[in-house]
């Protein structure tokens, strides 16, 4: 028998008990109870999602803290190259 298919997932958003969560190779969207992640979860944690029969096993899910470093690191190295490219001023219209 194989291993069940893992998905990461990153919280999008916490909406009192309900968080939004958004599947990275697809970007759907589904609501998640706070209370069926794994302790310490938060807006931008990424998350390694087992799959059964297709569908997310949130309660077998476990936070992935060195892929959301990697995430930041990524959005700096983005933003330092914008900066870069900002000629600065006011915007002309």
């Amino acid at each position: 028998m194989s291993a069940p298919a893992e998905c990461l997932w990153v919280v999008d958003r916490l909406e009192g008990s309900i968080a939004v969560v958004v599947r990275d190779d697809d970007e759907r969207a589904e609501d998640v109870p706070v209370a069926e992640l794994p302790a310490g979860s938060r807006e931008g944690s990424v998350l390694r999602v087992p799959e059964r029969d297709g569908r997310p096993d949130w309660t077998a899910a476990v936070l992935d803290e060195e892929a959301r470093r990697a995430r930041l690191r990524d959005a700096e190295d983005v933003l330092a190259r914008l900066r870069r490219r900002d000629p600065g001023g006011d915007v002309q219209l």
